[in-house]
Protein backbone atom coordinates (compact mmCIF):
# COMPACT_ATOMS: atom_id res chain seq x y z
CA UNK A 1 0.00 0.00 0.00
CA UNK A 2 1.28 3.25 -1.08
CA UNK A 3 2.07 5.86 1.67
CA UNK A 4 -0.20 8.30 2.38
CA UNK A 5 0.39 11.81 1.63
CA UNK A 6 -0.31 15.66 1.97
CA UNK A 7 0.13 18.08 -0.53
CA UNK A 8 -0.18 21.73 -0.60
CA UNK A 9 -0.35 25.18 -3.16
CA UNK A 10 1.41 27.12 -0.64
CA UNK A 11 3.87 28.40 -3.35
CA UNK A 12 1.49 28.79 -5.73
CA UNK A 13 -0.71 30.78 -3.37
CA UNK A 14 1.89 32.87 -2.39
CA UNK A 15 2.72 33.81 -6.15
CA UNK A 16 -1.09 34.81 -6.35
CA UNK A 17 -0.69 36.78 -3.85
CA UNK A 18 1.60 39.93 -5.26
CA UNK A 19 3.97 37.31 -4.43
CA UNK A 20 4.09 37.22 -1.11
CA UNK A 21 7.41 35.72 0.52
CA UNK A 22 7.81 33.30 2.60
CA UNK A 23 9.20 35.39 5.14
CA UNK A 24 5.80 37.25 5.06
CA UNK A 25 3.41 34.25 5.05
CA UNK A 26 5.95 32.94 8.19
CA UNK A 27 4.73 36.12 10.23
CA UNK A 28 1.14 36.45 9.09
CA UNK A 29 0.65 32.58 10.49
CA UNK A 30 2.93 32.94 13.77
CA UNK A 31 6.10 30.51 12.54
CA UNK A 32 9.55 30.82 10.74
CA UNK A 33 10.46 30.92 7.25
CA UNK A 34 12.17 27.38 7.61
CA UNK A 35 9.08 26.11 8.74
CA UNK A 36 7.51 27.61 5.37
CA UNK A 37 9.94 26.07 3.07
CA UNK A 38 9.86 22.78 4.92
CA UNK A 39 6.01 22.92 4.20
CA UNK A 40 6.47 23.47 0.71
CA UNK A 41 9.04 21.09 0.26
CA UNK A 42 6.33 18.33 1.78
CA UNK A 43 9.20 17.45 4.65
CA UNK A 44 6.86 18.79 7.37
CA UNK A 45 3.05 18.38 7.71
CA UNK A 46 1.62 21.25 9.83
CA UNK A 47 -1.06 20.85 12.53
CA UNK A 48 -4.43 21.33 12.03
CA UNK A 49 -4.07 24.81 13.29
CA UNK A 50 -1.38 25.95 11.30
CA UNK A 51 -3.13 24.69 8.95
CA UNK A 52 -6.29 26.85 9.40
CA UNK A 53 -3.67 30.01 9.62
CA UNK A 54 -2.10 29.35 6.23
CA UNK A 55 -5.47 28.94 4.68
CA UNK A 56 -6.89 32.04 6.29
CA UNK A 57 -3.71 34.06 5.13
CA UNK A 58 -4.82 33.35 1.57
CA UNK A 59 -8.75 33.78 2.18
CA UNK A 60 -9.11 30.02 1.10
CA UNK A 61 -10.32 26.93 2.36
CA UNK A 62 -7.84 24.18 3.65
CA UNK A 63 -8.67 22.03 1.32
CA UNK A 64 -7.54 24.28 -1.33
CA UNK A 65 -4.11 24.60 -0.30
CA UNK A 66 -3.81 21.47 1.06
CA UNK A 67 -4.45 17.92 -0.63
CA UNK A 68 -4.78 14.57 1.53
CA UNK A 69 -4.22 11.65 -0.85
CA UNK A 70 -4.46 8.36 0.29
CA UNK A 71 -4.68 5.42 -2.23
CA UNK A 72 -6.04 2.45 0.47
CA UNK A 73 -8.87 4.34 1.48
CA UNK A 74 -11.95 4.61 -0.86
Amino acid sequence: MKKPELKNKIRRFRFDNNEMTQGELANRVGVTRQTIIALEARKYVPSLALAFRIARAFRVTVEEVFQYEDVGIQ
